[in-house]
């Protein structure tokens, strides 16, 4: 209840944007390997942004 109306931080927007990317990333992997390895690249490109906050 108390978290109801709480604002997201930006590193935890960034976490959750970073594992919805790795987890769309393993669902194309059986697909479309290149697509995959371009949203990997994506999802590494927050990994980094994160660290840096």
């Amino acid at each position: 209840m108390f978290g109801l109306f709480k604002r997201k931080t930006q590193k935890e927007k960034l976490t959750d944007l970073y594992l919805k990317k790795k987890e769309l990333a393993f669902k194309i992997s059986k697909k479309n390997r290149t697509e995959s390895d371009k949203l990997e690249k994506e999802a590494n490109d927050i990994l980094i942004e994160i660290d840096k906050l």
